[in-house]
């Protein structure tokens, strides 16, 4: 089971990392068309917005993963142990719900126009096909979700990792302090 998720894993990175350079590429080109040469491409916007729809969500499966989301829980940190448990086994068991909710919205959008059969305005896309963004980044956070609650249960996951902004911050004014007196 550890050698598909790992495979996944990769992928699911390897993709993003092809988002994002794709999206910038084609910004760059569009802006160097439209301010250096008073011309462009619609369908390079149209397909920007799409990238960025499928950004958003490979990159929300990502942050659920590696623990990137912002959250608050000074309250839940102060509950004693086996209430926080209980406490981030309900948020994780919400969050799937949540999930479950979209992949079948998703699912009936997406066989709407799949047997309305139009195409993207500006490129020769099945738009169904560009939107199937929907049911994989759902199928794909519904799985990280999964992973997380079995990691809860098992006792190896203190509930969801959040980065701590306020921490960072300090942390980064502690270093930026210590080179200022180091000079």
């Amino acid at each position: 089971m550890r050698l598909p998720l790992r495979l996944l894993n990769r992928a699911e990175e390897g993709f993003i990392a092809l988002l994002l350079v794709t999206m910038t590429l084609l910004v760059f080109v569009e802006v160097i068309l439209r301010f250096g040469f008073n011309t462009g491409f619609l369908w390079m916007e149209e397909l920007t917005l799409h990238l960025s729809a499928w950004l958003v969500l490979f990159g929300a499966s990502y942050g659920v993963k590696v623990g990137a989301h912002i959250g608050v829980d000074a309250l839940v940190r102060k509950l004693p142990s086996e209430t926080r448990r209980i406490v981030d086994l309900v948020a994780v068991v919400l969050c799937l719900f949540y999930c479950v909710l979209f992949l079948y919205g998703s699912w009936v959008y997406l066989s709407k126009l799949y047997q309305i059969g139009i195409e993207l305005e500006d490129l020769p896309v099945q738009k169904w096909m560009a939107h199937s963004i929907l049911l994989m980044g759902f199928a794909l956070l519904t799985l990280r979700f999964l992973e997380l609650l079995v990691r809860i249960v098992r006792g190896e996951a203190n509930g969801f990792r959040h980065v701590d902004e306020a921490r960072a911050a300090l942390k980064g004014f502690e270093v930026q302090q210590r080179n200022e007196r180091g000079h």
